[in-house]
């Protein structure tokens, strides 16, 4: 599994995209590509999803989290 280009700017989407049964595949492209998505509810930044290898490269880098 090859990693994609860094995006410098994340991937968004809405949080009705989740209710309305897109998780699977949002969350497919985040692991495949290894990239992040900003989840927004009311047009406003609420969460952030980014893939489990993101995530251990972060931890292992200590930024805080």
């Amino acid at each position: 599994m090859g990693k994609s280009k860094k995006n410098i700017v994340p991937d968004s989407n809405k949080i009705t995209d989740f209710l309305r049964g897109q998780s699977s595949k949002i969350f497919k492209s985040v692991k495949d590509e290894n990239k992040t998505v900003i989840v927004n509810k009311h047009s406003e930044p609420y969460v952030v999803v980014i893939s489990y290898d993101k995530y251990k490269e972060l931890k292992e880098r200590n930024v805080g989290i």
